[in-house]
């Protein structure tokens, strides 16, 4: 299962992908190209290059789970292509995955821990 409702982090990766990759060269990709633990239970958007398709990727510490969803009409509403990954909240990821322009969304909050000394 992949869970998109916040309880994970989700990357998205701004470059587009070779869609023929599977499971295995998209783990490698997250560890050596964006440089992220692909094993860390954080949930990896990829995109082709006609933003009509996307995949998501994640490890759920017992196995690999790969997710597909194509649009029938339009395109993904995707960031800026640059090096890379961004952050999305889980309703962000949502409103991406409908098709839906999920910049209209509030950026998800970070929160930094406090150390005391």
């Amino acid at each position: 299962m992949i869970p998109i409702d916040g309880s994970v982090r989700i990357f998205v990766a701004t470059q587009p992908v070779d869609f023929r990759a599977g499971i295995n060269r998209l783990m490698g990709l997250v560890t050596h190209v964006l440089g992220h633990d692909a094993c860390a239970g954080d949930v990896f958007v990829f995109r082709n290059k006609g933003a009509d398709k996307v995949k998501l990727l994640r490890h759920d510490g017992s196995g690999a789970v790969m997710a597909t969803k194509w649009l029938d009409r339009g395109r993904f509403y995707w960031p800026a292509v640059q090096g890379g990954t961004m952050v999305l909240s889980g309703p962000q990821c949502t409103a991406l995955l409908s098709g839906l322009d999920w910049k209209k969304l509030p950026a998800p909050e970070v929160r930094r821990p406090l150390i005391f000394g």
